[in-house]
């Protein structure tokens, strides 16, 4: 992983030198001063608007009393979103703008998902106590508490993916 990061600060910055070099001859130089600003500002209004609903989603499925983990993610990647587009070049703002498409999320959040499964790195927690997801032995009980729910089936106001 850290070398994957640091191959990504060395050419990231490299790669968006060499793009702005291409468009700024093909353009001119002010054009291209003024597409970076333009972009910055409408990647910002983006990312600020998809902020909003993310939040939205948060709130209500914590007034539901279930965890955000889908909306956090958004959120994360929003984050992510927000810093490539403050970051001048092209590169960066086409990276940014794909973080902001939610089909993009979805299939980032699938990716990460299978991968930490794959690699044996997902826990579950449940009041503070580790527990291992699967079946469970004969006569084994998990103690709990459960809450009805009017209207909607619980598995239909869950925020994760079904599968």
């Amino acid at each position: 992983m850290v070398p994957l990061l640091a191959l990504l600060f060395i050419a990231l910055p490299v790669v968006e030198i060499a793009v702005l070099i291409k468009v700024g001859s093909a353009i001119g130089v002010l054009n291209t001063i003024g597409l970076i600003i333009l972009s910055a500002m409408v990647g910002t209004a983006l990312v600020r608007a998809q902020g909003i609903a993310t939040l939205g989603r948060v709130q209500d499925s914590l007034a539901r009393d279930i965890f955000p983990a889908k909306a956090m993610f958004d959120g994360i990647c929003l984050l992510a979103a927000g810093f490539l587009f403050l970051v001048p070049g092209f590169v960066s703002d086409v990276i940014g703008l794909l973080l902001v498409l939610p089909p993009v999320r979805m299939m980032l959040r699938r990716l990460i998902w299978r991968h930490l499964e794959g690699r044996g790195k997902t826990r579950v927690w449940i009041n503070g106590e580790e527990v291992t997801p699967g079946p469970r032995g004969p006569g084994e009980t998990i103690e709990g508490s459960w809450r009805e729910i009017e209207g909607d089936r619980p598995s239909d106001k869950r925020d994760g993916d079904r599968r």
